[in-house]
């Protein structure tokens, strides 16, 4: 996320909006939707998903014959047709083939290729981001951007407010003095857009998605941010054991395809909400060919649209799981519904299994995820928590051919007041990939056991139980 100091800066100022939000603005009385009632809803309306093609959209004979294809190549699961038309459904976004889906493991492999597809850029580059900060990684990163936008390519950057309080504002007037156009999104001081947000100005609304678009042509999206702290490699754990830091465990992906232009729109669109400087005419959709065998499908969710799509999009596939469901996830406080959901699935004989960050830079979130083993593991699901790393990562695989990477913690915050941005991707072999990372993670985790955690001593479980209290606000 950010260094101390800037951390220590949001979380006061996070604490800060809470509350007044809390009591003035009635944030906690923000609700997620029935996912049950969604289901029975979409599934009345529409039965398989439409699927889009570089070429428009392809016939329903055809649009099944694809799934049917899919289908032939792993074990029974409702995943692929169920889960895909609720999310059509409620998000308008549609099953997309023709991509490929490059698996990016932490913050060295998905800066390797952001900064190639810089270079490599011609026309544009977009970039939105939860934390951009001014360290030597981001610095380098501004340093490219500014000699491209010199070229003639031009850069548009939305970074959040409050994610990125602890950049200096002399950062981001430097980019704008070299031509970059630079948003800053929901600022802290509503000053800055008084009479615009004068009605509507809400402190908790947080652009959380990681965007990464470069000529309309190559997307980068996951859970890492513009910061330092990703530079860490894992393989050099014991090197940062030195320097009393841990490195951080993220997940990202390089997407190829037609389903690029779905991560643009999201980009666009944030654009034109949050009244952007105008853009010039660029070539942000152009014509994009079919360039591998991956479906994905784009979610963009905000607290704005009346479906938390993202909170829809998790709870909905692990109902529809008949074989395994697989989580990574750095900040673990689920609802009733997200909780019901994964403790139905182990009974039912799901494999469940969840790796959980044993250290991570929200201690709040942290106690508040832990007073949920219990009930998991009474359930038969597997619980790890992964050692030696800040784990950052929001992902899973579920029945070996459903998977997602993406922003969107599996947490109240994020579901209800943050925009996330995640995609789905339906490809075997592209689970195959999301499984044996998986099975590196659990090598590296430590498996939670129920008769030791029921002996775990008391001040834990006072520390958890009083954390959980403030779960919808974590």
């Amino acid at each position: 996320m950010a260094h101390p100091a800037a951390v220590r800066a949001i979380n006061t100022f996070g604490l800060i909006i809470v509350l007044v939000s809390a009591i003035i603005l009635g944030s906690g009385c923000a609700t997620l939707p029935n996912v049950t009632e969604v289901i029975d809803e979409t599934l009345t309306d529409q039965e398989s998903p439409h699927i889009l093609a570089a070429k428009g959209f392809l016939s329903p004979r055809q649009s099944k014959a694809v799934i049917e294809r899919l289908k032939q190549r792993v074990d029974p699961t409702d995943i692929l047709e169920r889960e895909t038309a609720v999310m059509e459904s409620v998000s308008g976004s549609p099953l997309i083939k023709g991509n490929k889906v490059s698996l990016l493991v932490d913050g060295p492999v998905t800066y390797a290729a952001m900064f190639k597809a810089v270079e490599n850029a011609k026309d544009h580059i977009n970039i939105e981001t939860f934390i951009f900060e001014g360290d030597e990684m981001g610095s380098k990163l501004a340093d490219l951007l500014l000699q491209k936008q010199s070229e003639g390519v031009e850069v548009n950057i939305i970074y959040d407010s409050v994610g990125s309080l602890g950049t200096p504002g002399s950062f981001f007037d430097h980019l704008k003095e070299g031509g970059i156009h630079v948003l800053e999104f929901n600022p802290v001081n509503p000053a800055k857009s008084f009479w615009r947000r004068l009605l509507r100005w809400q402190p908790t609304h947080r652009d959380h998605r990681k965007i990464f678009t470069v000529d309309g042509k190559v997307a980068i999206t996951g859970g890492v941010n513009i910061s330092g702290v990703y530079s860490s490699r894992l393989s050099g754990v014991e090197e940062e054991k030195e320097d009393k830091k841990s490195p951080w465990r993220d997940t990202d992906v390089l997407i190829e395809g037609p389903a690029v232009a779905e991560l643009q729109k999201l980009f666009l669109d944030t654009w034109q909400r949050e009244k952007g400087p105008h853009l010039a005419e660029r070539n942000f959709f152009p014509q994009l060919k079919e360039v591998g065998g991956d479906l994905v499908q784009v979610v963009g969710s905000t607290p704005e649209a009346e479906n938390r799509t993202t909170f829809i999009m998790y709870v909905s596939a692990i109902i529809f799981s008949d074989k395994s469901v697989h989580l990574t996830s750095s900040y673990f406080v689920p609802d009733s519904q997200t909780l019901k959901a994964l403790t139905d699935a182990a009974r039912r004989g799901v494999d469940v299994k969840i790796i959980l960050p044993r250290e991570s830079d929200s201690s709040m979130a942290l106690y508040a995820g832990r007073y949920y083993y219990s009930d998991l593991l009474k359930s038969g699901a597997k619980l790890y928590e992964r050692r030696d790393a800040i784990l950052h990562a929001k992902t899973a695989v579920i029945d070996d051919v459903w998977a997602t990477v993406g922003s969107s913690n599996m947490d109240f915050w994020s579901f209800l007041h943050n925009d996330e941005a995640n995609v789905i991707i339906l490809s075997p072999s592209f689970a195959d990939e999301m499984e044996k990372m998986f099975v590196r993670d659990i090598e590296e985790s430590d498996q939670v056991k129920l008769e030791e955690w029921k002996e775990r001593p008391l001040f834990p479980r006072i520390r958890e139980w009083l954390a959980h209290f403030f779960a919808r606000w974590l």
